[in-house]
């Protein structure tokens, strides 16, 4: 019986113990679990801390980025306004150093087409021809510099109309061929008779420049101007046989002072402004510019203009040139000493009665001492000590009490100044003045 006792306490004892070891072993999983968990929140903690710094660190990085993006910005800003600036001052200064050139090439001119009107021998006769070509080579440098400064401030306006492109080309030509036979260059001209939409200036300054190029780097052969028509634009070819252009020196050749790496004709070097001129020129017109070359084997430039509808309008041809300045009396108010006596020489010439003054004061001392009041006047703008030219056509206009007609005279392109003249109804001649036109307005004015 005792025996059968000691068995139930011991099994009871043992079942005891291993329920204790089960709940021991649960309670030890539970700590265990609860233990990784509290390592895996620490290590979560750890690695929020970790990448809240890295984003701290960036976004004072980022700032900083921010600031000195600021600042560059800011910097642009100055260095964009600085450069407008300069470039205003640089148009600025090259319009009244422009205006100063253009005066005595003005007097030498029209001194020159002066002596042109004398009785002179066939010898005579060339060599005055001679001096207007130079001259006239000359103006037109005068004038490439100043586009230069009017193109890249963005002041040059295109006037697009109609224009007869067999007729510019076959100009173009006519003045380049001494240049060409010189060097023994064949130059011709293929144009169908065809019109072009385009400002007429700019469009001959481009053809101009190209063909000067062309001449000045070709040795040998010929340069060829030549018209495509493709639909609705045609393209104006200027082809020549010369040193041509190797392709590592191709994207240079539109830029400033840009000569090539084969020389051109040494007496003539120039400045290297011309394919310059002619990309700024393009552009203003948008018309498509594109250069192909060869080296050792000649060179291809192609501008692309687009084809006038008005093709069988008529194109008017310049006005006759009468007679009826004999006896004409013509004041002329000029500040340049040349000027003045080349303009009197060139109106004495074509039998007129001048009377030259040098400001407002002098013309009153002739009126007042009983001089015949003119027919018409010539007046510059711009006389000495800030007077205006204007000034004069207003006094003189008020002692006759009639709208004498009035040319005023002027190297000054501006806006302005053309307003000024047209609020009195007067004629506006920019220097150099072309005698043929300068006498052809006279002819218009008198009665």
């Amino acid at each position: 019986m005792k025996a059968g006792l000691h068995r139930v306490a011991d099994d009871d004892t043992a079942g005891r113990i291993a329920k204790l070891e089960r709940i021991n072993a649960a309670l030890m999983a539970h700590v265990e679990r609860t233990m990784d968990q509290q390592g895996g929140a620490y290590s979560l903690f750890q690695t929020a801390i970790m990448l809240e710094g890295r984003v701290r660190s960036r976004t004072e990085e980022l700032t900083g980025l921010m600031h000195s993006l600021e600042h560059s910005n800011s910097a642009l800003v100055a260095a964009k306004e600085e450069a407008e600036t300069a470039n205003r001052s640089k148009t600025r200064f090259l319009a009244a150093a422009g205006h100063d050139l253009l005066q005595p090439l003005n007097a030498a001119r029209l001194s020159a087409s002066a002596l042109s009107d004398m009785p002179l021998g066939p010898e005579a006769l060339a060599m005055s021809g001679q001096v207007e070509r130079g001259l006239q080579t000359i103006e037109d440098l005068i004038k490439t510099l100043l586009d230069i400064s009017k193109l890249d401030a963005g002041i040059v306006r295109p006037v697009i109309r109609p224009v007869a492109l067999a007729d510019l080309l076959g100009g173009i030509a006519a003045s380049f061929m001494p240049m060409a036979e010189r060097k023994g260059l064949r130059l011709a001209v293929r144009c169908p008779d065809i019109r072009v939409d385009s400002d007429p200036i700019l469009l001959q300054r481009i053809v101009q420049n190209l063909v000067s190029n062309a001449i000045r780097y070709t040795g040998s052969g010929g340069v060829l101007i030549a018209v495509r028509r493709r639909d609705g634009t045609c393209r104006i070819e200027v082809i020549d046989t010369g040193c041509g252009i190797g392709e590592s020196e191709r994207h240079l050749v539109f830029e400033e002072f840009y000569r090539g790496g084969s020389g051109g004709d040494e007496g003539e070097p120039g400045l290297g402004l011309g394919l310059s001129i002619v990309q700024r020129m393009a552009t203003a017109l948008d018309h498509d510019l594109v250069l192909d070359s060869r080296l050792h084997h000649g060179t291809r430039v192609c501008l692309t203009v687009p084809v006038s509808p008005c093709q069988t309008e008529s194109v008017a041809g310049p006005a006759p040139i009468a007679t009826r300045l004999t006896g004409a009396r013509v004041l002329i108010v000029e500040n340049d000493p040349a000027t003045t006596d080349a303009l009197k020489r060139l109106l004495q010439n074509w039998d007129a009665e001048v009377s030259a003054h040098r400001d407002l004061a002098s013309v009153a001392e002739s009126v007042a001492a009983g001089q015949a009041p003119p027919d018409v006047l010539i007046l510059d703008y711009h006389l000495d000590n800030g007077a205006c030219g204007l000034d004069v056509a207003t006094y003189l206009r008020g002692v006759t009490r009639s709208a004498l007609p009035v040319i005023v005279t002027t190297a000054d392109h501006s806006a302005e100044i053309e307003a000024h003249v047209a609020l009195i109804g007067a004629e506006l001649v920019h220097k150099p003045i072309k005698p043929a036109q300068l006498r052809a307005l006279l002819t218009h004015l008198l009665p």
